[in-house]
């Protein structure tokens, strides 16, 4: 049987923006922004209220996942940049890095266009509970150290590299699972799940976590079971997903800006008291087997099962850092120029300081790359692919060992 990484749970068009700083220019002189109306999280009512948290988010270097009340704001603002379309959703951009390497997916899609078909490689298959096509695009806007920002009372530059991701989407809000999940599921060598974190229905979400659940009863015992928790707009929301789920799940994959929201408080990614504690509070909340935090610094698991994930801390690590080098372009090729760059010395601290502070606990260090022009969109889809990776490529061999 041939096995195969099963990636979901849905796959977006995403609107891809780079900092213009002539365009936020007249934006905040249109709409009187000033340092006082800055915020990250009042509701995104109209274009003013996103450009106030795009430019509030900018300003402190954090990313995050917000809701807007419609997708014809995006598609308003888009239209004054030069805009790039891809396609995005974990499961998808985790299978596009992959499928640049040589290694193919099957993917389960909640929605459908031309833009899917004509953008999806074909060795990425699909199945897709999408009963006709749609068209919500998410919003990306990404910012780099040193990108400037003026407001009507104050000159800001960015303080480091990030991305904002907004979006109304109602078939990833609703989450419908494909019947042929299920089937696809008894083959997998990997399953991914993904997604519900913008979903904003309890009686609807515990539907569709049943339907997954009867979905993964079809899975191998030994198939390894990743959950992203990607920012839920519900915080409340997250804890029944959990609850759900946590006993099927091998590794619960979440990035800085969810860990520090998880605990209720800023973490200096460097000081290794603060991001032990913050991992032990985590993992107190979320009891995992492998709780996975990844960061611009390190990457870190804690639990149980922390210590056999070390090699696919490492591989993720390495494929995220290849696209922030080189973006869509990575290859194979490109792996080893990255593996050569340096680590980051305080990351690699950090990383063996916590593994001191917690039994159990295994990390590594991120990559310190000088990018002009970094790509920060997709890095923790990119992390979760290349943490997949060495279990795909373990089942390439044993299938070529049975052929």
């Amino acid at each position: 049987m041939t096995r195969n990484l099963v990636l979901g749970l849905g796959g977006t068009v995403d609107y891809e923006i780079a900092w213009d700083a002539a365009v936020f220019d007249t934006l905040a002189e249109t709409y009187r922004i000033g340092v006082g109306d800055l915020t990250t999280t009042a509701p995104l009512s109209d274009e003013r209220a996103l450009v106030v948290a795009i430019l509030a988010f900018a300003t402190t270097g954090a990313g995050g996942e917000r809701f807007i009340a419609s997708s014809e704001i995006i598609e308003q603002f888009a239209a004054r940049f030069d805009t790039a379309i891809t396609l995005g959703g974990t499961g998808v951009r985790a299978g596009l890095a992959l499928e640049r390497l040589g290694v193919p997916s099957v993917q389960h899609l909640v929605s459908i266009d031309d833009t899917v078909r004509r953008l999806l490689p074909p060795s990425l298959r699909t199945v897709c509970s999408a009963t006709e096509d749609t068209l919500d695009p998410h919003l990306i806007v990404q910012f780099r150290p040193g990108d400037r920002i003026r407001l009507t009372d104050a000159d800001l530059t960015v303080p480091a590299a990030n991305r904002l991701i907004v979006a109304n989407d109602p078939p990833n809000r609703s989450m419908a699972i494909a019947p042929e999940l299920g089937a696809e599921a008894a083959s997998a060598s990997a399953f991914l799940v993904s997604g519900f974190n913008t979903m904003q229905d309890a009686a609807l979400l515990a539907r569709r976590l049943e339907d997954l659940r009867a979905a993964m009863t079809h899975l191998p015992d030994d198939a390894l079971v990743y959950y992203e928790d990607a920012g839920f707009y519900d915080r409340t929301l997250a804890h029944r997903a959990r609850a759900a789920l946590l006993d099927r799940i091998d590794v619960y994959g979440m990035n800085e800006d969810e860990l520090q929201e998880y605990v209720g408080r800023p973490v200096d990614l460097l000081d290794a008291s603060a991001v032990a504690a913050a991992l032990s509070d985590a993992h107190r909340l979320i009891p995992a087997r492998a709780l996975v935090v990844h960061t611009r610094y390190w990457a870190i698991a804690v639990g149980p099962d922390a210590a056999q994930h070390r090699a696919a801390l490492d591989s993720a690590v390495l494929l995220a850092a290849t696209r922030y080098r080189v973006g869509d372009a990575l290859r194979s090729d490109d792996l080893a120029v990255t593996a050569a760059e340096p680590r980051h010395a305080e990351g690699a601290a950090v990383a063996a300081a916590v593994e001191g502070l917690l039994p159990g606990a295994v990390g590594v260090a991120a990559f310190d790359l000088a990018v002009p022009q970094p790509t920060t969109i997709g890095l923790g889809d990119t992390f979760v692919g290349g943490f997949l990776l060495p279990t795909a490529l373990a089942a390439r061999a044993a299938d070529g060992a049975t052929a």
